[in-house]
């Protein structure tokens, strides 16, 4: 079974990922091995769709806490399917699109701000994002 597995440097180039990428993974328990007997890592095939899906998931922003999360769901010693995909990615939906909600936002903040160039902080959302004394009477600010 050993000599079907892959070791780290055939990972990496079919990953398309640095050697030291890989071992970030698995010190932080999104990816595993197993050592042969001259102590050499050696990774199941299976570990290529998963790298497959950690890095698109972190190409869409995903943190790795939340990747290892989803990862987990996944049987181990077994290629994650089509299926096991789109649950992960449907999972992420949700926070892409309050992702892409804030960003459309803060462009259309920007937009505006560009146009009065104050920057000040009692005004700019901007500059000073929820400021809670943005809002708070003159006198207010002054003394907290």
């Amino acid at each position: 079974m050993l000599n079907k597995m892959l070791s780290v440097g055939e990972v990496a180039k079919r990953a398309q990922l640095a050697v030291s990428a890989i071992h970030y993974y698995e010190a932080e328990g999104l990816i595993h091995s197993i050592r042969n007997n001259a102590n050499q890592r050696r990774f199941s095939r299976d570990v290529l769709r998963r790298l497959a899906i950690i890095s698109a998931a972190r190409n869409l922003g995903i943190p790795l806490k939340t990747i290892k999360m989803a990862l987990s769901t996944l049987p181990q010693n077994k290629t994650p399917s089509i299926k096991d995909w789109e649950r992960l990615s449907y999972s992420w939906q949700k926070e892409l699109q309050k992702r892409i909600d804030r960003l459309t936002a803060l462009k259309n903040t920007l937009d505006s701000c560009i146009g009065c160039g104050c920057l000040s902080l009692d005004k700019c959302q901007l500059f000073n994002k929820d400021d809670h004394l943005a809002n708070a009477p003159q006198a207010n600010r002054l003394t907290e």
